[in-house]
């Protein structure tokens, strides 16, 4: 079976960038960057001041993801740095032929730290094969927020999503899982179970730490039900909060998203929100 794996994704794209950021002084700076095939980033800025958080995004040329492609980015949030990545347009996952594509995403976060993981939403065309698997490691001290979008079919162009997609989200904190999660999108049946998607072809996770207040848990709910159209529902387990929003559209998604960022962040990171630029583009 292992074998059977390897030769799906054996052609296509190899990609892999890994970031290190650090602290100097008040600053934090992109301390490293190494990359290979199509992956890299933009300019690292500072739209917070010198002792906000150092702002990069994530750029994949080729615009999209093919059967047999392999990205891997690892992120590394050095002591007491401040880090928000996030991407300049929506990823997408074509359809394949019959090869496997492959993301993985593995971030970690250093005692005192600041990570923010923001890309904008994935969308998964008719017809793909992908895994897409995400790994926060925070060590004691480390703070993250963070959040993945996926969007099933494209519904603006009436593409119903058919197609085998893996997805996989986890939160380890000092070794410990605080969040594993699993979904595997097979056609179209989750995306129409009740236990599932409920009929709505995008979904969004934001997990956040180091929450236990129940005040912002309710600002969060606030926040979010402002949107109509909207599905949501906000808890905290072992000191993580969970919010989960599902939708019609990405973009009515990542807006209810935007806004439980925003009521989240002072209280987690103790900074008032700044929304990145590329999302007003």
């Amino acid at each position: 079976m292992r074998a059977r794996a390897d030769a799906e994704i054996a052609t296509g794209w190899r990609a892999h960038l890994g970031l290190s950021f650090a602290r100097q002084g008040e600053r934090t700076v992109l301390a490293r960057r190494a990359h290979g095939g199509p992956l890299t980033v933009q300019r690292p800025f500072h739209p917070e001041g010198p002792a906000g958080a150092c702002h990069v995004y994530l750029l994949h040329p080729p615009g999209g993801v093919v059967g047999g492609d392999v990205l891997d980015v690892a992120v590394h949030a050095g002591p007491h740095s401040r880090v928000l990545i996030t991407t300049p347009a929506a990823s997408k996952l074509y359809r394949s032929a019959g090869p496997c594509a492959q993301l993985t995403q593995t971030l970690r976060v250093d005692p005192g730290a600041q990570l923010e993981w923001l890309p904008q939403p994935t969308i998964a065309f008719a017809g793909v094969h992908a895994r897409v698997a995400t790994r926060v490691e925070l060590a004691p001290g480390g703070r993250f927020i963070g959040w993945e979008i996926l969007c099933l079919g494209r519904p603006d162009s009436g593409e119903r999503y058919a197609g085998r997609l893996g997805m996989a989200l986890e939160l380890w904190q000092d070794g410990a899982p605080l969040w594993l999660e699993r979904a595997h999108y097979d056609g179209a049946a989750l995306l129409d179970a009740p236990f599932g998607l409920r009929g709505q072809c995008v979904s969004g996770t934001l997990l956040a730490t180091l929450v236990s207040e129940e005040e912002i848990v309710g600002a969060v709910r606030a926040a979010v039900e402002a949107h109509a159209g909207v599905l949501a529902g906000a808890s905290t387990v072992d000191g993580v909060l969970a919010l989960r929003v599902l939708g019609p559209q990405a973009q009515a998604v990542q807006r209810a998203l935007i806004d439980a960022w925003a009521a989240l962040r002072p209280a987690v990171l103790g900074r008032p929100a700044l929304a990145p630029r590329i999302w007003a583009t």
